[in-house]
Formats: C-alpha cells, sequence, structure tokens
C-alpha cells in the first residue's frame, strides 16, 4: 500500500523528493525494500503534520506535501493542484483540497469531514457535521456540499511553527488537527477537485481499494 502512495505522489510534476516519515522500523524496512526513501521520526507526535514538521528540521524545502500512507489511489494532479496555488500566492501558508459531495448521505457521515469556504477560497471551518446546515429543507435553492481531501501542504515557516501553536477546544471536539491552524489565526486555502479520496482505514477497505486499483490497470 504504501508503495502505490509513493509511486503516485511520485507522477506529481511538483514534487522533487518523496520521503515516508514513519516511527516503525518495519514500515522503513519495507519502503527500501522497493527503492524508496524513509526516515525515522519519533513516536509521541500526536498528528501527521507534527511528523512532518519534524522531518521538515532535517530536510530543506520551500513547501513540504503531507500525503497519507493509507491513500494507494493518491492522485497526483491534486498534489499538483494544491501546490500550483501556493506557488502563485506566496501569501498562502497552508493548502488543503476539497471535493464536491455527490451522496447525500455522505452530509450526514461524520467520517467524512465537510469544509465551507470564504470568496476567496479560504477555509472558514471544517466539520465532522454537516456545513453548512440547510435550514429551510423546503427551498428549491440548490446547495454544494463539499468533502474536506486529508492532504496538506505548508510552507516551511509555518510548518516548523505547527507543533509550537497551542491546540484548542474546537480540534478537541472535533478530532481535526486543521482547525488548530484556524484557532490559531492562520488561512487555509482549500483547492478543489474532482479526486474523491478512497482510504485504507479498515481491513474491510482492503479488497474494495484492490478492486479500483485492478480497473486502473
Amino acid at each position: 500500500m504504501i508503495q502505490y502512495v509513493v509511486e503516485g505522489v511520485r507522477r506529481a510534476r511538483n514534487v522533487s523528493r518523496v520521503v515516508v516519515a514513519t516511527e516503525d522500523q518495519r514500515i522503513q524496512t519495507a519502503v527500501e525494500a522497493f527503492g524508496g526513501e524513509a526516515i525515522m521520526t519519533r513516536s509521541d507526535h500526536r498528528t501527521g503534520t507534527d511528523r512532518v514538521a519534524e522531518v521538515a528540521t532535517h530536510v530543506s524545502a520551500d513547501i513540504y506535501v503531507n500525503v497519507q500512507g493509507d491513500e494507494p489511489l493518491i492522485d497526483p494532479r491534486t498534489v499538483d493542484a494544491v501546490v500550483d496555488e501556493m506557488v502563485e500566492d506566496d501569501s498562502i501558508q497552508v493548502g488543503t483540497p476539497c471535493t464536491a459531495i455527490l451522496e447525500p448521505k455522505d452530509i450526514m457521515n461524520p467520517n467524512i469531514v465537510k469544509v465551507a469556504r470564504d470568496f476567496e477560497g479560504n477555509g472558514l471551518y471544517f466539520s465532522r457535521a454537516p456545513i453548512p446546515w440547510v435550514r429551510d429543507t423546503g427551498t428549491t435553492r440548490a446547495f454544494r456540499h463539499w468533502k474536506h481531501i486529508g492532504l496538506y501542504a505548508f510552507r516551511h515557516e509555518a510548518l516548523l511553527e505547527f507543533p509550537t501553536l497551542p491546540p484548542g477546544e474546537l480540534e478537541a471536539v472535533e478530532q481535526l488537527e486543521q482547525l488548530r491552524w484556524l484557532e490559531n489565526g492562520f488561512r487555509i486555502r482549500v483547492v478543489e477537485t474532482d479526486y474523491d479520496a478512497v482510504s485504507v482505514d479498515l481491513p474491510a477497505d482492503v479488497e474494495h481499494v484492490e478492486k479500483l486499483l485492478r480497473t486502473q490497470k
């Protein structure tokens, strides 16, 4: 699974180096076996961003992209779209993608994180609850809900600052690390994409993802 993730990220035109950050020696061995690069990190990190921040103290770059190791179907075009946005606007410190929610049942699913944005595409809030809440269910106005894709891009200075930021109540309640940025006054640029992440969260997800991978061959 990790090899699929690494190979997918390598296909992004904006990526010059792919590093697997892990606290598990078995993962490092597996990555090096297929020719990948892995860096051992501390085992006490509370979030993936904290882990990437540790790597950033050793690996120099202007922009870092955090891709979770459980997404073997990662779309390199989505990686490029987020990085392109940050290259075009150097005021953006953190970037992440979103995609339109097409299934009504997903709006109420707490495992699918929703995001609301301002007119410039910056995240107003991320939640496991349906946002916005459509008060008038009888309205004929169509409204699109957006799913947050758990991929992040950071500028070096902002990434190093993240571990020093105090976690807030919103992050604790929702269990969403991106809310720490918002609670501490950072903006997060949210880029639209048609990529809908399919992660392997449970053993039952393996068969589903394997079928999708076979259709891509």
